[in-house]
């Protein structure tokens, strides 16, 4: 899965909640809400109702290739570190294909006449140092990753039930009698 959390497959936007459910997405202070990773990251229990869908009454979707492409885009961005880290893998896999690309060289050049003066020296320190700065890059994603993460401002944890507990409406009630 490319995202943090489990987002049920086949599920939409339109759905039936509870109203617990809706008053915590309500709490939520993001701008770009992705209600299917939103619903799922709340934490309540799920129950999938299967059905057989009819065919569009008012024929092909008119919701573009493009809105599909972001709609994924913020799906994957507002749940997941996942496209930062790659930064960080695809650099070191620049790196290491560097470092082999030299042993390579170094061995033509010494045991063989198959080499072209200068490129060579050229490619390898090109390769291992843009994966140096890939994984330069992918360290600093980490961190807006984390930035991001706190910008957003969601609750560490949502209380489905108190026990023995007043609820917030009667705590508002016993600080007015004082």
């Amino acid at each position: 899965m490319s995202t943090d959390i489990d987002i049920p497959l086949d599920t939409g936007d339109f759905r039936l909640i509870d109203r617990q459910v809706c008053d915590e997405m309500k709490r939520l202070p993001e701008k770009n809400r992705f209600v299917r990773g939103l619903v799922s990251w709340t934490g309540f229990r799920q129950t999938a109702i299967e059905y057989v869908r009819e065919e569009r009454f008012a024929g092909e979707s008119k919701y573009p290739l493009k809105k599909m492409l972001n709609l994924s885009i913020d799906g994957l961005t507002s749940f997941s570190y996942k496209p930062l880290k790659m930064a960080s893998y695809l650099g070191g896999l620049l790196s290491i294909a560097g470092f082999v690309y030299m042993l390579i060289a170094l061995y033509l050049k010494l045991f063989t006449n198959n080499t072209v003066p200068g490129w060579t020296s050229l490619v390898v320190i090109q390769l291992f140092f843009s994966g140096f700065v890939l994984i330069i890059l992918g360290i600093m994603g980490e961190y807006i990753g984390r930035i991001y993460d706190e910008t957003k401002d969601r609750p560490l944890y949502i209380i489905r039930e108190c026990h023995g507990m007043p609820s917030q409406s009667q705590k508002v009630r016993q600080i007015g009698r004082r």
